[in-house]
C-alpha cells in the first residue's frame, strides 16, 4: 500500500493576495484542511491551509507563507500529500481508498489477466475504474458491484466482468 496519499492539488492563483484554487480529493472535500500539514510527494515542502472557502467546482485556499500572486503562481499544479497514517480507518466492508486499488491485477471471473488498475475516476455520475491493458487502449468501466464483483486487497487483485468481449 502507498505510504503517502494525494489528498489535493493546487491550481492557478486566485486574485492578487496569494490565494490559490484548490481541488480536494477527500471524501468530505472540506476535510482536506483538517489533515494537518500537507506535503509534496517527496516530503521536501510542507503547506498549511490557513483558510478555505468553496467556489464553483473547487475551493479557494490561503496557504501559510503565500502572500502574493507571484508566490501563488509558483504553486500551480503542486499535488499535496499526507502520510497514510493520518487517514481515518475504514470501518465499512467493501469500502476502499482509491490509492489501495491502483496497481491491483484485474482478472476475469475465469482468471484471465486483463491488466492493472491504473486509476479510479469520478466524472460526476459515479466512479469509473480504468484498467491499463498490456496492449491497446485502457479499459474504462463503471465501478459497480456488477462489473467489479470481487476486490481482494491482500491478493492484490480484482475480478472484473467486462460489459463486452475484450479484444
Amino acid at each position: 500500500m502507498t505510504e503517502r496519499i494525494c489528498v489535493a492539488r493546487i491550481g492557478a492563483a486566485h486574485g492578487v493576495r496569494g490565494e490559490v484554487k484548490l481541488w480536494s480529493f477527500t471524501e468530505d472535500p472540506a476535510a482536506v484542511a483538517s489533515y494537518g500539514p500537507l506535503e509534496t510527494q517527496d516530503g521536501a515542502r510542507q503547506f498549511e491551509i490557513e483558510a478555505l472557502r468553496p467556489a464553483k467546482d473547487h475551493f479557494v485556499a490561503r496557504i501559510a507563507g503565500v502572500s502574493d500572486r507571484d508566490a501563488a503562481e509558483q504553486l500551480t499544479n503542486v499535488e499535496l500529500y499526507i502520510p497514510r497514517t493520518r487517514l481515518p480507518q475504514i470501518e465499512e466492508a467493501d469500502t476502499f481508498y482509491h490509492a489501495d486499488l491502483i496497481g491491483l491485477r484485474a482478472v476475469t471471473p475465469d482468471g484471465e489477466d486483463i491488466g492493472t488498475v491504473a486509476a479510479v475516476h469520478n466524472f460526476g455520475a459515479s466512479d469509473v475504474i480504468e484498467i491499463k491493458r498490456p496492449v491497446g487502449d485502457p479499459l474504462l468501466m463503471p465501478f459497480t458491484d456488477a462489473t467489479v464483483p470481487e476486490i481482494d486487497i491482500d491478493a492484490r487483485r480484482i475480478v472484473v466482468v467486462p460489459p463486452v468481449e475484450i479484444e
